[in-house]
């Protein structure tokens, strides 16, 4: 059922690249190629009109279990697609590859393009899949759930650390700052090592100096899974101490939509468990 027109600022309907969409007028039929956004869909009330997903959209369990999947994010199985008929597509900048985005578009179908950068980012994609979708007030419901757990964090006065956050290994690969996952980290104090990259994701060299520069080592969920197998083998191999590694989930930190919300709770209680700040007075 579509719902009474509500007046909206078109400038909130713009994309990441730019490019404005207009409220639908008929029920929709979309394709999530984005996990994180395949769950706010579900959180916004739009379930039954998501016609298809990626087999790495395993959010909301277990709603999204009957949904038809396509693929993978960067490799999809383009004729399934074209024969679930979606009205929309909703992609990412960094979870999408450019070239099967410009296909999209210049196969017809309407794409939407998210790039949220910063957790404060979540508050204008709210506003543009509730803009587009007719769901605004169930999006100024999850701004309003957002914004008081944003505000709960930053009310806390978080002493600063430098943290190593590792996603993969062999080879070992980390985050630079300039990614969600850092900004999102940033909001309990911790700073990100390499303090510079030429890349979002790097490759690192876990040589002393990095190690040793680093007052928290965190282990991501994802994209790699790490166990506490793997920071009992890091400790060992890299004689370092184990109370300084830490296991992280990835969900928390670099999904976005609704999932945020629950992330940022989530990083404020595992930040409190290292309140007290490290003995170095270059923090001070």
């Amino acid at each position: 059922m579509i719902r009474p027109s509500v007046e909206i600022d078109l400038e909130i309907l713009s994309d990441a690249c730019g490019v404005r969409h207009t409220p639908v007028s008929t029920p929709a039929r979309i394709i999530s190629l984005v996990p994180s956004m395949t769950e706010l869909l579900f959180a916004l009330k739009l379930g039954d009109q998501v016609v298809g997903r990626t087999h790495y959209c395993i959010h909301p369990v277990p709603l999204v279990a009957p949904l038809p999947s396509i693929g993978g994010t960067k490799k999809i199985r383009y004729a399934r697609l074209k024969a679930l008929r979606p009205t929309h597509i909703i992609v990412n900048i960094d979870e999408n590859p450019r070239e099967l985005a410009e296909r999209l578009m210049a196969d017809g179908f309407q794409v939407i393009v998210t790039h949220p950068l910063a957790p404060e980012d979540n508050v204008s994609l709210y506003r543009l899949i509730g803009g587009i979708f007719n769901r605004v007030a169930e999006a100024k419901a999850l701004t309003m759930r957002f914004e008081q757990a944003l505000t709960a964090l930053c009310q806390i006065s978080w002493p600063r650390r430098r943290v190593l956050y590792l996603i993969w290994r062999k080879p070992w690969m980390g985050i630079c700052r300039d990614t969600y996952i850092a900004r999102m980290l940033a909001l309990v104090g911790w700073e990100t090592l390499p303090m510079e990259a030429e890349v979002r994701y790097p490759e690192l060299a876990l040589d002393s100096a990095l190690l040793d520069a680093a007052d928290l080592i965190l282990f991501s969920s994802e994209p790699y899974h790490f166990l506490p197998e793997h920071l009992e083998t890091f400790a060992h191999d890299y004689d370092c101490p184990l109370e300084k590694l830490q296991l992280i989930d990835g969900e928390m930190t670099s999904w976005y939509g609704s999932r945020a919300i629950q992330g940022l709770r989530y990083l404020g209680q595992l930040a409190r468990n290292f309140m007290t700040p490290p003995n170095d007075a270059s923090l001070s």
